[in-house]
This record gives structure tokens, C-alpha cells and sequence, in this order.
């Protein structure tokens, strides 16, 4: 790999070498480095473009990396990736997209991951998008993201856009069993024209299964972002949403709520936040010594953390 990609492998993965573990790492559209484990089996798949995960039952503290980097201008391509996780399992899965377009044509990756999480299962997934390149090509990312999960599991997923993508749109769905829950924290800064879009649509199925699902947002210049999310409680339940946004400049926002109780002991609350950068909050780190500028960045940098 060339300087460009290794710096996507670390803006994204925190890849600074091989990783210990289970790997995949695909760059312009190809399998360049892999590797499984005794417990964690990567595959590929026999019908389309993509990997299988298998993550034997039991197995602990054990990660897998699937860094995606493309540096290629004008590659577009579509990756289906499934994870099997066993049950009673305990694992930690890294992704993420890096997008470097130096020329004029856009570059453009469509992710779709399903996750079919067993019985205990606990899985942290962490997935960051990251753009870079002076070139006029566009940098597209549109990842899906399907959670299924089985009794009593759980899912943190942690995603994180920061920096460099012109369009995303991010749909998730998931469907609970009882007893599982799901927790997610969105981070989003958009600048100059991109948009981004973040679509959630989770199923509380089973029996005091749970849903938090936090967004976290800044959008800057033009830029345009848009969140949507329902919880549809069908059981007894609870799902809280909550989309707390800073606006600057001339973008623009929206945030919509559905919630849809099918059970009289479904418990779903939405919260919603958009506003700009308090003035006292500016004042009181510029009489610290710090420039208009300076303080913003270190608010943004606070929010998002």
C-alpha cells in the first residue's frame, strides 16, 4: 500500500500496522490483506461482492478489523458484508470507509452489513467515514446497516463523520427479541455543500427489549443534514432518540421523530435539540485568551467527543 491508503488505514481504523486478531482489509475494490482467527472465520461470499464474519459461540474478547480504503477516483462499487456472531459471544468489530479522490469523477462506496447477533451475544461496533483529496470528484459513502438480534443481546454501534464526505445516507434497522438491547451514538460534522442523511428504523419486538439511539451533530457553510428515526415498540418496552444538533452559518437541519406504541407498555420518548453556538459560551473562553475561531473549534470538538 501506498502513503494515501496507510493514512486511510489510520484516519479510519487507527491502523498504524497489521492488527492483532481477525482482518480484512479491502482497498479499491479488492481483498489486499486477510486474516482469521481459530474463532473468528472470514470468508468470501460465493453470490456477490463481499465477506462472511463467523464468530464462534463463546468467543471473548476477541476484534476484527474490516477497514474499507479507496483511492482510485471514478470506483464505485457495492459491498455486501453479513457477520454471524455465536452465541454467548463477546467481541469488538472495527469498520469504516476512507475516501481519497484526487481527480474529477466521484468515488463512491455503498456498504450494506447485516448482523445476526445469537442468544448473549454482546458486539461493539465501532465504523467511521473519512474523505480526503483536492480533487473535484465527489466522495459518496451510503452505508445499511441491518441488526438482528436474538434473546437478550446487546449492540453498542458508534459511528463517526467528521471530516471529507460530500453525500452520505446512512439507513439502519434493526429488530429486537426480548431482552435484547441496542445503543447507538451517531457523531456528524458536515461543511461547504455536503449533505448527509441518517435514517432509523428499529423494531422492539420482544419482551422488555430496549433502544437509546443519540445523535450528535454539526453542520456548518451550506451543508444539509437530515435525521429520521422510529421506534416502533410491540411489545413492553423502551426506546428513547435523541438528535442534538449546532447549526452555524447558512446550513440546514432537520430532525423527525416517529414513534409508534402497539402495546399500552411501550415506553418511547424523542428528544430534539437544534440551535446555534451559545454567545456566552464564546465569551467566556475568549476572556481565557482564545480567538472567536478558537473557541468554536473547541466547543465543536467538545460536543463531538
Amino acid at each position: 500500500m501506498d502513503a494515501i491508503q496507510r493514512e486511510l488505514l489510520v484516519q479510519v481504523a487507527d491502523l498504524h500496522e497489521i492488527p492483532v486478531g481477525a482482518y480484512n482489509i479491502r482497498a479499491n475494490g479488492s481483498s489486499v490483506e486477510r486474516k482469521s482467527t481459530g474463532n473468528i472465520e472470514i470468508i468470501n461470499k460465493e453470490d456477490k461482492s463481499g465477506i462472511e464474519i463467523h464468530i464462534k459461540p463463546g468467543t471473548k474478547r476477541e476484534s476484527v478489523h474490516i477497514p474499507v480504503i479507496m483511492s482510485q477516483s471514478g470506483l464505485e462499487e457495492v459491498v455486501y458484508n453479513d457477520f454471524y456472531i455465536g452465541e454467548d459471544a463477546d467481541v469488538t468489530i472495527i469498520a469504516g470507509c476512507g475516501i481519497h479522490n484526487g481527480g474529477d469523477a466521484s468515488t463512491r462506496h455503498d456498504g450494506i452489513h447485516r448482523f445476526f447477533i445469537e442468544k448473549n451475544a454482546h458486539v461493539k461496533y465501532v465504523e467511521k467515514h473519512y474523505g480526503s483529496g483536492d480533487g473535484k470528484g465527489e466522495r459518496i459513502m451510503n452505508p445499511v446497516t441491518e441488526i438482528h438480534m436474538d434473546e437478550d443481546s446487546f449492540m453498542e454501534m458508534d459511528t463517526v463523520q467528521i471530516k471529507g464526505v460530500d453525500s452520505t445516507k446512512r439507513e439502519n434497522k434493526a429488530w429486537l427479541k426480548a431482552g435484547a438491547k441496542l445503543v447507538v451514538m451517531e457523531r456528524l460534522m458536515t461543511h461547504g455543500t455536503q449533505k448527509a442523511e441518517s435514517y432509523f428504523d428499529v423494531q422492539l419486538n420482544g419482551e422488555e427489549s430496549s433502544a437509546n439511539i443519540v445523535s450528535r451533530s454539526v453542520a456548518r457553510n451550506d451543508s444539509y443534514q437530515l435525521f429520521q428515526a422510529n421506534l416502533c415498540g410491540n411489545n413492553p418496552c423502551s426506546g428513547h432518540t435523541e438528535c442534538d444538533a449546532i447549526i452555524m452559518e447558512n446550513a440546514k437541519i432537520s430532525a423527525v421523530p416517529e414513534l409508534t406504541a402497539n402495546h399500552v407498555d411501550a415506553a418511547l420518548i424523542h428528544e430534539a435539540a437544534i440551535g446555534k453556538i451559545a454567545g456566552e459560551q464564546l465569551i467566556k473562553l475568549m476572556t481565557l485568551g482564545l480567538t472567536e475561531a478558537e473557541a468554536e473549534e473547541q466547543i465543536i470538538s467538545g460536543f463531538l467527543k
